[in-house]
């Protein structure tokens, strides 16, 4: 009897352990693209070519990604329908384009420990966008929580536009208009995520940002723009491949193994490595109030994210 009950047990020790360290590791690569960006802009390019070039190392993979998936995910699927289609293109753009988009120009003004702080927000957003659009309740508890998280970004807001001047309220508005694009991307991508497939979605998804991104170039610069240092290419590949696409898989892996509200859960790995990162690499600030900031956001979502998932069970 004592060795078959031991049996089980270890299988799911092992897929617990990878489920937590790919989730882990998704999340401080996804908090590298801010340190990342943040170190192109010293050589003197501009969010345009910035994120045209990481869209454009990105594109490639994420082709292959949407070949895979239709391949190998599921086995065989039905072709594209144009609402498919034009649900993509519609998920591609608010998902993808636009809130990396507006991300990239507010990191031109704001530290990019505040830029992960406001991200941070997305489940707070996604609980609003629900009651909006689906009439979902929101509990005394998570609007206490949501209040908490707010607070915490408007100390460290309030700390960085002393010594960042007007350009904080701009960078932190564009970025927190990232913030809800991507809320609404994760709202309607419900249906589709069903049809498809998480990995199948994503690949195409992200694919029509890609183009989109590449087509803001050609549209808003003049070809002779593509010409910048050898830094920012380097930095732009490591962009579109460690801080883009590897994470994107590691975070798909590990809610396969532990369940996207232990994975979200474990995200919150991603605003302190953001923190330790800006503050070695970029030489940003470290004090009271960001460690005060910090502590107020990761609590609010935390009690957002953990009775939002057991509300949603009941």
């Amino acid at each position: 009897m004592s060795g078959s009950s031991a049996t089980p047990a270890a299988p799911f020790s092992r897929s617990l352990a990878a489920g937590l360290l790919l989730a882990s590791a998704g999340s401080i690569a996804f908090s590298g693209k801010a340190i990342i960006v943040k170190l192109a802009y010293r050589h003197g390019v501009d969010a345009v070519t910035l994120i045209m070039y990481r869209m454009l190392f990105a594109l490639p993979l994420f082709l292959a990604l949407a070949w895979w998936a239709t391949r190998h995910q599921g086995g065989t699927r039905a072709p594209l329908t144009r609402a498919d289609w034009l649900g993509i293109l519609g998920l591609g753009f608010t998902g993808y384009y636009l809130a990396s988009f507006l991300d990239f120009w507010g990191l031109q003004y704001i530290s990019a420990s505040l830029e992960r702080l406001i991200l941070y927000l997305n489940p707070t957003l996604v609980l609003v966008f629900g009651w909006a659009v689906y009439g979902r309740r929101i509990t005394r508890l998570q609007a206490l929580a949501m209040a908490v998280s707010y607070a915490g970004v408007l100390l460290v807001f309030g700390h960085e536009a002393d010594f960042a001047g007007p350009g904080a309220a701009l960078g932190a508005a564009l970025v927190f208009g990232s913030a809800i694009s991507y809320a609404v991307y994760l709202v309607y991508s419900g249906e589709l995520v069903k049809r498809l497939g998480s990995m199948r979605l994503v690949g195409l998804a992200t694919s029509v940002a890609c183009v989109l991104c590449l087509l803001q170039f050609v549209l808003l610069r003049p070809m002779a723009a593509a010409v910048v240092a050898p830094e920012v290419i380097w930095l732009s590949l490591l962009n579109a491949t460690l801080c883009t696409f590897a994470p994107v898989i590691m975070v798909m892996m590990a809610i396969e193994r532990i369940g996207a509200g232990l994975a979200a859960q474990t995200g919150m790995i991603g605003p302190m490595s953001t923190i330790a990162m800006g503050v070695v690499i970029l030489g940003e600030p470290f004090n009271g109030w960001i460690i005060a900031g910090t502590a107020l956001v990761v609590s609010g979502v935390f009690l957002v994210t953990r009775f939002g998932a057991a509300g949603a069970a009941k």
